[in-house]
């Protein structure tokens, strides 16, 4: 097996991992929450889309487990308020190693950063549950820290691509960062089941569990780079370095970083503030939808996990397939590398925010907010063929420290927008106030995307490289005319 396949697979996993421990917490939240009771009587949900029927039954049966539950006493009395503290709280602190991150993987390489980063995670993932019982505050911190360890991953992982990864498989190769919406999914739907069997505690210990038999795997089978790699072939070694050699700098110390063109480059904001609309809408879906389908639709904790969960598997499908039929079109010369990232976009950012508002039109249609749902996520794959990849386009030599900047942003939105829902939401569980929060969502999307499509480039920018020449068309195409015959998995 080649070594960029393994390569592909660990990070695909390394992903998935780092998105458990992001999300595990959404789903889970909806079975920790402890609903006011007193002697005698249960508060009653006003569920809106249900009728009077399904209200009472639902209600009875949360009453019978909310007095079965008391006595273990495994649930709190957390508002709208404290649940969406507690739900921002990975992303509160995880902004700030974004930058060390791209940094970090520069001087020490993507192995250790990435590893660690998922590693500490994983280990503190078994530490949520006694915080959670403690004090919500304590739920908060350990959250907290685990963010901010794990905010290093995405940034790092562009070193490794840019190093390995030649520029005409870099669509499908970055598809393996959706890596992170099968861990999505995954987590959504088999929590949701290990809830209902076990307990929400369970949720946190398979969730540490998964990620620490993943960092074994990592240490041993990942490499930073493939002249490190003691058993990688010779013709995939070569390959690799004819292909990158031009726009990959190697010295025996890292290339100085040019901050001030880094800091004023266009291509560098203009990737930054699409990135940011996209990921404001994928995290806010992420992470409202157990609340919106469990609170406004009335679906049950089985339902909500499933439905959350699976249109990140399609998200997923979406950005593999999406990303093989963009490589075609660059090797094939049919659109320039930056007509390419456009189109994608125009499906990442735009797209996404039309279905967004789909959601506010869907009412009480559980159906169509369903399908709003699924196609809002999955039409967010193709950030894997856009900014997301035109990153390491503009500036392989850095494409760290450049995600590092553009995620310093980004990752806000996942503390950002939990408090704007909170405060929308706030003993306002109802279709209306949901809409507004869609309305802001979708409208972010949308202008975010317009943005790129306008004014956005993948062109290697000249800050790039130090008087070194930049890899032209007839270069390219003389080293991927005849590619090595290979099992690498992206290859079509």
């Amino acid at each position: 097996m080649e070594k960029r396949t393994v390569l592909w697979y660990m990070t695909f996993w390394g992903f998935a991992i780092n998105y458990m421990f992001r999300m595990n917490i959404n789903i889970a939240i909806v079975s920790m929450i402890k609903h006011s009771i007193s002697k005698t009587n249960v508060t009653i949900i006003q569920y809106e889309c249900l009728s009077k029927t399904e209200q009472l039954t639902s209600n009875n049966t949360l009453a019978q487990n909310i007095l079965m539950v008391d006595l273990n006493d495994n649930k709190f009395e957390w508002n709208e308020h404290q649940q969406n503290l507690i739900l921002g709280a990975f992303f509160t602190m995880n902004w700030i190693m974004q930058l060390p991150g791209g940094v970090l993987a520069q001087r020490y390489g993507t192995k250790t950063v990435f590893g660690i980063s998922n590693g500490v995670a994983a280990i503190l993932s078994f530490a949520v549950p006694a915080s959670a019982k403690f004090n919500y505050k304590a739920l908060v911190v350990v959250r907290v820290v685990q963010g901010l360890i794990s905010g290093g991953v995405w940034p790092s992982m562009h070193t490794m691509t840019a190093n390995w990864i030649p520029a005409h498989e870099r669509s499908r190769f970055v598809s393996a960062y959706l890596g992170s919406s099968i861990g999505t999914a995954v987590t959504y739907i088999m929590c949701g089941y290990l809830i209902a069997t076990f307990g929400w505690e369970s949720v946190f210990y398979v969730s540490g569990g998964l990620g620490l038999l993943w960092y074994i795997f990592w240490v041993l089978l990942v490499y930073d780079t493939p002249a490190k790699h003691p058993t990688i072939s010779i013709r995939e070694k070569t390959y690799i370095e004819d292909c990158i050699g031009k726009t990959i700098q190697t010295r025996s110390k890292p290339l100085p970083i040019p901050w001030k063109s880094l800091l004023s480059s266009k291509a560098l904001m203009i990737n930054l503030v699409t990135q940011t609309g996209g990921i404001w809408g994928l995290f806010t879906l992420a992470a409202q939808a157990p609340s919106y389908f469990n609170f406004i639709l009335g679906l049950n904790i089985k339902q909500t996990g499933l439905w959350s969960g699976m249109p990140h598997f399609v998200r997923w499908a979406f950005s593999f397939g999406f990303s093989m039929i963009c490589d075609r079109l660059v090797k094939s010369k049919r659109m320039s590398m930056t007509n390419v990232r456009k189109m994608a976009t125009l499906f990442c950012n735009v797209l996404q925010g039309l279905f967004i508002l789909g959601l506010c039109y869907s009412g009480c249609d559980s159906a169509v907010a369903v399908i709003m749902l699924f196609s809002a996520t999955a039409v967010n794959g193709a950030i894997s063929s856009g900014a997301l990849a035109a990153v390491v386009d503009i500036a392989p030599n850095y494409a760290g420290v450049i995600q590092g900047i553009i995620g310093t942003v980004a990752s806000s939105t996942g503390f950002i927008s939990p408090i704007i829902v909170g405060y929308l939401t706030f003993n306002q569980q109802t279709l209306s106030q949901w809409c507004k929060v869609f309305h802001l969502s979708g409208a972010i999307c949308i202008c975010t995307g317009l943005i790129y499509i306008f004014f956005g480039t993948s062109d290697i920018q000249k800050w790039n490289t130090y008087n070194d020449p930049v890899v032209n068309e007839k270069e390219l195409k003389s080293i991927v005319k005849k590619p090595p015959n290979s099992s690498y998995a992206m290859d079509t």
